[in-house]
């Protein structure tokens, strides 16, 4: 087995020190052009806002396009005799009343 002479180990050590101080130029280099969160957090909550009407429309689109879905369920069972109409008109009136106020606590919560 053939030992490592001192030249050698000299020679890693140097080029140890000179790719870490490559890397710490680099860092330093890099770190002067980082900016602060703030502008991205800005647009962020700018494109976030400017969605919510539209999701706020969707949600009370979906509210209906349930409603209109739960009206023909239960016109369904109430001509068919079934005993638990009352309990599927109420789940149905139920999640429509729940998507309508969801949208509009949400909207006033946040100030939107």
């Amino acid at each position: 087995m053939k030992m490592c002479s001192w030249k050698t180990k000299n020679f890693n050590r140097r080029k140890l020190i000179m790719l870490g101080v490559v890397v710490a130029l680099t860092l330093i280099h890099y770190g002067a052009f980082a900016q602060d969160g703030i502008e991205g957090i800005n647009e962020a909550n700018t494109k976030v806002r400017s969605y919510f009407s539209a999701g706020t429309n969707l949600m009370y689109a979906v509210g209906a396009l349930l409603g209109l879905i739960g009206a023909v369920k239960v016109y369904q069972k109430w001509n068919a005799g079934d005993q638990d109409t009352g309990k599927v008109a109420a789940a149905w009136f139920g999640s429509c009343i729940f998507l309508v106020v969801v949208a509009t606590v949400i909207q006033s919560f946040f100030g939107v």
